[in-house]
């Protein structure tokens, strides 16, 4: 079957779960949304937050892009787009989410390119590069991988800089003054999980433990047959 005609079977089958079988929900959603949950993730084909969590149209606001980074909070300038901190403020200020997940993943190519470029000066940065100065919103958690873990394997490095990416992504959040303004009225809060694609766990961070913990651990897979 060819790619395009893959996708549209797939559509078939939304098409009659949501729109024969079971209509009532798309029947509410005509009218609005009113999902409870920002995800910010990464646009990797292998972590769709829809399909990770079970959920359905309606259940998650989500913006995906490389890394799943938050960029801290700029004034608007003429010539730079903010399409990550438009999301941001429409869900907080528009549909009112109650929380908002950073959810990062393992074997991240958006950190993998982070740890391989030199760190520079985005005025150094080829025009036409839009890679290089997106995943440097990232340097703090480079910077702590190459300070703390000199002597970590490259595996080791690039999860824990995964999971660090997505403690400055969280700080950057409260970067924005409608974030803070809505967590210190108790109306939001703010979470980091990390999808472990290996194991085929989710992790959360825990900022008692200053770790990430499990949030759901792996499956315990069967020991091979012996001989």
């Amino acid at each position: 079957m060819h790619a395009v005609e893959r996708l549209l079977k797939g559509f078939e089958r939304f098409q009659q779960r949501y729109f024969d079988e079971a209509p009532a929900l798309f029947d509410e959603l005509r009218t609005g949304q009113h999902p409870q949950t920002l995800l910010i993730g990464c646009s990797d084909s292998r972590v769709d937050p829809g399909l990770l969590l079970g959920c359905d149209p309606g259940d998650l606001f989500t913006v995906r892009n490389v890394a799943n980074l938050v960029p801290p909070c700029h004034e608007t300038e003429a010539g730079r787009l903010h399409g990550v901190s438009a999301a941001i403020q429409f869900a907080v200020e528009q549909l009112g989410v109650a929380r908002i997940i950073v959810m990062g993943h393992g074997s991240c190519g958006g950190i993998r390119a982070l740890l391989a470029r030199p760190d520079t000066d985005e005025a150094a940065t080829p025009a036409q590069d839009f890679i290089g100065p997106w995943v440097r919103i990232a340097s703090p958690a480079r910077r702590l991988v190459e300070q703390t873990l000199r002597d970590a394997t490259p595996e080791q490095r690039q999860r824990a800089c995964e999971q660090a990416a997505i403690l400055v992504s969280l700080n950057n959040l409260e970067s924005f003054p409608f974030v803070r303004a809505a967590c210190e009225r108790g109306a939001l809060t703010l979470h980091g999980w990390y999808f472990d694609l290996e194991a085929g766990a989710l992790l959360g961070y825990s900022a008692r433990a200053d770790s990430f913990l499990p949030l759901v651990c792996p499956l315990r897979r069967p020991a091979p047959p012996c001989g």
